[in-house]
């Protein structure tokens, strides 16, 4: 592979990966719920759910799904009806209740700023990464990408196993960079949230963020 191909291939990965969509969205909502440590998980979920779409499109099946109408809707519709339901689940949620403060802080005056409490119990690193493993999977982006993009920079001519290799080893790690920063900024929103209404509306409107994107998916045509 030459360094012009991987170059352009960085190149439209990275801008395929940091466009705000519904991975994004999850790394922020679990990084504001359950801290970012924990969204390690939803991130090793969502890059999983990539490198079997790469392996797919490799494999000469991504082809396969982008001619089959049928195929490719029913992928569309499950991502769309998950996305939904997972709008749903986080509207309904609670916000997070404000951590517990030592006698230090309270002696700071540190009581006048009330901190939601980002691990809790219940949601296990499993969970969070099946949901993330989920939401990659019918992610509209990386199905587009890989049907449509990826396998023209696999050179037949050349050894396939080393190309994905490389590819899939960039790929991981403008993955992992970029959703690990979306996580980060989710924790720094959290420091500044109070509990209460304003943990409520955030879980509002990122439930309806969600529902929408699986409206727009779901309207969505090739």
């Amino acid at each position: 592979m030459s360094w012009n191909i991987w170059l352009l291939y960085v190149s439209l990965a990275g801008a395929v990966i940091l466009s705000p969509g519904p991975s994004a969205l999850l790394c922020v909502s679990h990084a504001i719920s359950h801290g970012a440590r924990q969204t390690v998980a939803t991130i090793l979920g969502g890059i999983t759910a990539s490198m079997t779409l790469m392996l797919l499109s490799a494999l000469g099946l991504g082809a396969v799904i982008a001619a089959s109408d049928t195929l490719f809707h029913a992928i569309k519709w499950a991502g769309a009806a998950y996305l939904i339901y997972l709008g749903i689940s986080t509207w309904r949620s609670k916000p997070q209740a404000a951590a517990p403060q030592t006698v230090e802080q309270l002696a700071a005056g540190a009581a006048a700023v009330p901190v939601p409490q980002a691990s809790q119990p219940s949601a296990t690193w499993g969970q969070l990464y099946r949901k993330g493993l989920m939401v990659g999977i019918g992610n509209p982006k990386d199905l587009l990408f890989f049907s449509a993009l990826f396998p023209q920079f696999l050179n037949p001519a050349e050894p396939v196993v080393g190309q994905l290799a490389i590819l899939a080893v960039s790929w991981m790690v403008l993955d992992g960079t970029i959703m690990f920063a979306y996580a980060l900024f989710g924790s720094k929103l959290l420091a500044r949230m109070g509990r209460g209404g304003v943990g409520r509306w955030f879980n509002r409107v990122t439930g309806g963020a969600f529902i929408a994107a699986g409206g727009v998916l779901a309207a969505s045509s090739r």
